[in-house]
């Protein structure tokens, strides 16, 4: 296994194939294979939310680490939800694809009222999952876990909060992800797991999976509970 500064760790059986995993759940066993050596220390799992969190669970469960959530969300345009021009982080950290904006035409209102409202909604996520990630990484390793990564803009702005905590060392895994995508990314971390890197054209984080559809807040607020209950069972 490559280890180091800026590492990127994968698993070459699974490179540039599809459907390699039957779900979130069964992606996050195949990372904590990874991640064995991780197996209770004292590091944590931070998974993104929502999608990450099924992925983190597993990963968690497996390997006896405890849990959390990090919440970041796209700032996403008026137009197009699905869209976004650059993400807010937990504590307050924003990211902007200035390049982006300006191709657009996007005038500073507008991103002002896009950071906003996004701020908003980040804030109501953190209240309803009682994430409080932060206070809890200073000084510990941190696994930081999403469900695919693809241009991974919203994962960096995600680091780069995480990074403001001042955790010992943070590792960064992900079932699949583009193959420039996770160079960009090992250069932010100390490693970056990924068991399944695509190089080919049209890539889609869903093309990993067998069965894939949205996860809903109900979905990984479940989950976080049971991983918070003493006895691991969910409600």
């Amino acid at each position: 296994m490559e280890t180091g500064k800026h590492a990127i760790v994968e698993l070459q059986e699974l490179r540039n194939r599809v459907k390699v995993f039957r779900d979130r759940a069964h992606a996050g066993e195949v990372l904590a294979g990874m991640l064995a050596e991780y197996r209770g220390t004292d590091t944590r799992v931070l998974g993104i939310l929502a999608g990450g969190v099924p992925v983190a669970a597993a990963i968690g469960r497996a390997l006896d680490l405890p849990l959390d959530v990090v919440v970041v969300s796209k700032i996403t345009l008026p137009w197009n939800s699905e869209m976004g021009y650059g993400a807010v982080a937990f504590d307050g950290t924003v990211q902007l694809n200035e390049a982006l904006i300006e191709n657009l035409g996007l005038g500073h209102r507008d991103v002002e009222t896009g950071i906003a409202h996004t701020r908003e909604k980040v804030n109501s996520r953190l209240q309803r999952f009682c994430a409080k990630p932060a206070a809890a990484l200073a000084g510990h390793g941190v696994i930081l876990v999403d469900d695919g990564l693809a241009s991974g803009f919203t994962l960096l702005t995600a680091i780069a909060a995480v990074q403001h905590a001042k955790p010992a060392r943070l590792w960064v895994a992900v079932p699949t992800g583009h193959g420039d995508s996770v160079q960009r990314i090992a250069a932010e971390v100390d490693a970056l797991y990924c068991a399944n890197v695509r190089t080919t054209h049209g890539f889609a984080v869903a093309d990993a999976y067998e069965h894939w559809s949205d996860v809903s807040e109900d979905d990984a607020l479940a989950l976080l509970r049971a991983a918070r209950r003493p006895d691991g069972a969910a409600h």
